[in-house]
Order: structure tokens, then sequence, then C-alpha cells
């Protein structure tokens, strides 16, 4: 169907890739445990447009361009490295400003203010389009499932791109209500707040670390 070749292994695989821990998913989670469902979909939705033009680039030759210029693909995994850092240092000021926090009436107030300046949906974006990775991974793992007599192979390509956004939605979903309920538990307890947010920029630091350091 399509001309994609075993449709079942290519939804079970896609499954298996998309529920393993990332940046990705972990930010979804941590945004909707933090500020609730709404703007857990905002961040969810950054991440689907992200994934989005990291498909149409790999449609587009992005991933033969990065293999021709490998100094490109170094210097964007700088940049991501750097910027997943930033985040994960950003979200350990966060912990630490949680952690010594006092309730008090104005509160929700400076949540709103940090919900500004956090721009769930770009940050999201940015996050999924500065992994050089992603796009290698694309090309890598829907060219086995592409059969080479189907005649639109553009066609083939847009059906298996639909079918892991769906997966990946729908795994989002999950993550953003169970963030949400994390949320009522998180409310009153300020230090476990802080310990969970620490960790979650610990993380972020450390994929950081592993995108500076991994090889093509």
């Amino acid at each position: 169907m399509f001309g994609i070749t075993d449709l079942t292994t290519f939804i079970i695989g896609t499954i298996l890739i998309v529920i393993l821990p990332g940046p990705n998913s972990l930010y979804v989670m941590s945004i909707a445990s933090r500020f609730g469902i709404k703007v857990g979909y905002q961040s969810a939705f950054g991440v689907y447009f992200g994934d989005i033009i990291l498909i149409l680039f790999t449609a587009l030759g992005a991933a033969s361009l990065l293999h021709a210029f490998p100094w490109l693909f170094i210097l964007l995994k700088i940049i991501g490295a750097l910027y997943l850092s930033y985040l994960g240092i950003k979200l350990l000021k966060a912990a630490y400003a949680t952690w010594h926090a006092v309730v008090m009436p104005d509160q929700v107030q400076q949540n709103h203010q940090s919900l500004e300046e956090l721009k769930p949906f770009r940050t999201a974006l940015t996050i999924s389009i500065l992994n050089p990775k992603a796009i290698l991974f694309y090309l890598s793992f829907f060219v086995q499932f592409v059969d080479p007599n189907y005649a639109y192979p553009a066609i083939t390509f847009t059906a298996l791109a639909i079918v892991l956004q769906i997966i990946s939605m729908s795994y989002l979903t999950v993550l953003i209500f169970s963030g949400a309920k994390l949320a009522t538990y998180f409310t009153h307890r300020y230090k476990f707040t802080a310990c969970c947010v620490a960790s979650v920029g610990l993380l972020f630091c450390g994929f950081g670390l592993k995108l500076a350091t991994s090889t093509m």
C-alpha cells in the first residue's frame, strides 16, 4: 500500500523509537507538569512542526548535504549541544528558585511571567530541528520500508511520515496528561518539585554532552 513494503514492522519500529527517552519528549512532559495541558500541547506542536521540517529537509536531500560537508554536521551538533545545555542551566536555575520559594499571593503572576519568557512552542521547535542526526535517522529508517519499484516514492515517504507523526503525537498526548496529573501533586511540594526540575535540567545538560560527543 502506497509503496510501503512492511507497514506492520514500520509501526512497531516507530513506536519503539518514539518512546525512547529524549529531549523532545522530556521537554513536553516537564512543561505540562509545570504549566498544564494547554501549554504542554503548545510544546508538543513545536516538536510536531520541527519533525515536519526535518522530514522535508530529508526529502530535499539534507542528509546527503551533511554527509558531503562533515564540518556542517559538526557545526550543527555544537549549536544543538549548546542550546540543550543552555536549557538545562535555565532549568537548574528554576529549580534553585523553586527550592527557596515562599508561597505568596503573587506566585501565580510570577508563573505567568516565567511562562511568557519560556515560549514553549518556539523552544520545542528549536530543540527538534537542532538535531542533525534526526535527519540522518529519517532517511536511513524510512528508506528500509520504501518499495524501489513503486512509481511515486514521494507518496510513500509522505505516508510513512504521517504514520510517524500520528504515533509521535499520540505518545506526546500521553506524556502531557501524565505531566498534568503530576502538576497537581507538585502544587504544594516545592522542594520535591525543585528536585524533579533539577533532574530534568541535568538530563538536558547530559543530552547536550551526548550530542556534542556523538559521531556520524
